[in-house]
């Protein structure tokens, strides 16, 4: 739900929160990793956390070959707690969850249950149409590669002035899919693909994965939740990950997510509803997700078919340049980001209500690293926490490789 983070914005102030950085027993046993040490996550976490506004809590981790561990936080688990970041803390991974989705339709296109060519229409007969759509012009390809041109539901005005301005009104909203689908078709599209493939114009929207979620329900005789819990949480071991639905409550240890509202007084932010779908829907940890990762590019959960569709990409146009100067491209629910030190590495953001998780792994599956900001009261500048966040990253990835 990559736009929810604009939140964030809305009547902040810069208070400073305590700090804490360390390292646990488990972190210190292995305190260098091919080149890249505790020390140096350490500082690459301090620099994200300062180009975040200073006044977030932040918690890193990498994931190497032979059970290798880094570990670095800063802050605290909130607003008014004196404990520190957890060290492996619960949080809404929001767009994240896209890249879960995205591996439970390709999966069922291995099985041979749908084609990423079968169009919108074929599966959700005239679910998507009118106001200029035709379903029959976007397929399943689209949805994942944001290339449909489908509005964005989140930018809706209604939802907005909800998320805005009636936040605490609203904050247990369970609006069902289909309606939020029905929602973004009552404005135009963004543009129409064009008949017979490529070349395809990228525009992202949150509404793709809730119709590729309604296609994956179809074709895979099952909710979406049971198809990630069953296809890839339980299958992994993600014991820490779970789709809580309408359910507004983290069951594990997570940090307290606030913003300063009017007069100051700080908007807790933590419990809500709104991220129940398939576009943002899944909670999760950084070791959790460094494992999904891992897995992911280790071929553990696709077949090599699938796998090199997912990383056949499109430019992308909302993140900044990452260090090595080259653009990166998205593929199926996936970002594809060149290095600095050669080749590139797999990840995809996600921006929630003042929860940024930023989770990343290797072309060859060895190393992975994950990054989780969670706001307290101040400004998070998107463009230069992306930046930090993919430095750190670089460093991460390519120290491992010197």
């Amino acid at each position: 739900m990559a736009c929810i983070a604009a939140l964030t914005v809305c009547g902040m102030g810069g208070v400073s929160a305590g700090a804490r950085a360390a390292n646990g027993p488990r972190a210190r046993a292995r305190a260098t990793d091919g080149g890249y040490s505790a020390a140096d996550l350490r500082r690459d976490l301090a620099a994200v956390r300062s180009a975040a506004g200073g006044d977030v809590n932040v918690v890193a981790r990498v994931d190497g070959p032979g059970g290798a561990v880094l570990r670095a936080r800063y802050g605290t688990a909130g607003v008014g707690s004196t404990a520190p970041v957890p060290w492996d803390p619960e949080f809404r991974v929001a767009s994240t969850s896209k890249t879960f989705t995205a591996v439970v339709v390709l999966q069922l296109a291995a099985e041979g249950r749908l084609s990423l060519d079968d169009t919108v229409e074929r599966w959700l007969p005239g679910v998507v149409s009118g106001h200029g759509y035709d379903g029959s012009r976007i397929t399943v390809r689209d949805l994942l590669q944001q290339t449909s041109g489908i509005y964005d539901y989140i930018n809706d005005p209604g939802v907005q002035d909800k998320l805005f301005n009636h936040f605490d009104e609203n904050r247990f909203d369970a609006t069902p899919p289909s309606r939020l689908v029905a929602l973004a078709l009552q404005h135009a599209p963004l543009f129409t693909p064009s008949p017979g493939g490529p070349p395809r114009r990228w525009a992202y929207s949150n509404t793709n994965y809730l119709l590729a979620a309604m296609i994956a329900e179809k074709a895979g005789d099952a909710g979406w939740r049971e198809l990630v819990e069953h296809r890839i949480i339980a299958p992994l071991g993600l014991r820490h990950t779970y789709i809580p639905g309408e359910n507004p409550y983290l069951t594990g240890p997570h940090e307290r997510v606030t913003i300063d509202g009017p007069g100051g007084v700080p908007v807790d932010l933590t419990e809500e509803s709104y991220q129940h779908t398939a576009d943002s829907g899944v909670v999760s940890t950084p070791s959790d997700l460094d494992t999904f990762f891992r897995a992911l590019a280790g071929g553990r959960l696709l077949p090599a078919a699938q796998w090199a569709l997912m990383r056949q990409t499109v430019p992308y146009d909302d993140l900044p340049t990452p260090p090595s100067g080259r653009p990166g491209g998205y593929g199926l629910g996936l970002r594809v980001v060149p290095l600095t030190c050669g080749g590139v590495y797999y990840m995809h953001e996600g921006d929630g209500f003042g929860v940024y998780g930023r989770p990343a792994v290797g072309a060859d599956g060895r190393r992975a690293v994950t990054v989780s900001v969670t706001s307290t009261t101040a400004l998070v500048d998107e463009d230069r926490l992306n930046q930090a966040v993919q430095t750190l990253t670089d460093h991460a990835l390519c120290a491992a490789r010197s």
